[in-house]
């Protein structure tokens, strides 16, 4: 990617624009089932890209720094808030259990819609809120969530919310080539 620098009001030289960058937060309890789709998500998208793929006791939190991030995540937390401020872009994975909605749910995030009150459920939406509000920052959200059928105490997907794992990684992809990333190794 090219980061061009400008001049300023006396034609001199200023620093070169912050590059691009999006990040993706899959989030769920691998020990409730289909709530864990994220996981699977998040590792499909990095085999994808010929990235390092995540352990069960590895975030990801650790590697951050490229273009392209990709983290997994038990639940949301505030302290995201400090490394949300450095990207333009923020995709969410998460499951829903929700009967009326389409298997694989993909939404924008809009952070202004967001009660800004805190409480022990800190959603994608407020989450962004407050990085805007402390950091004056706002990277656009989306949210790619993955209908679950099952959520009792096991680690094995149900074959539904499994089969959508390649779909999930192939809109994420899709929207981020969209955003004018050129990710690679993609056929």
């Amino acid at each position: 990617m090219i980061h061009e620098a400008h001049e300023d009001h006396e034609g001199g030289r200023t620093q070169p624009e912050q590059p691009y960058r999006a990040l993706v937060i899959g989030f769920g309890n691998l020990d409730r089932a289909d709530d864990g789709i994220a996981y699977y998500v998040i590792n499909a998208l990095r085999k994808r890209l010929g990235q390092k793929m995540l352990t069960e006791d590895h975030s990801g939190l650790e590697e951050l720094g490229e273009e392209l991030d990709s983290i997994f995540l038990g639940q949301l937390t505030p302290e995201l808030m400090e490394v949300l401020k450095d990207y333009q872009q923020v995709i969410f994975v998460d499951a829903h259990a929700y009967e009326n909605v389409d298997n694989l749910y993909c939404v924008p995030v809009i952070p202004d819609r967001a009660s800004t009150t805190f409480t022990h459920h800190l959603t994608p939406a407020l989450l962004l809120a407050f990085t805007k509000s402390l950091y004056h920052r706002e990277p656009g959200g989306y949210l790619v969530s993955i209908r679950g059928y099952d959520f009792d105490f096991h680690r094995q997907l149900s074959a539904d919310t499994e089969a959508c794992v390649e779909a999930a990684v192939e809109h994420i992809v899709q929207l981020m080539k969209a955003r004018g990333f050129a990710l690679h190794p993609f056929p």
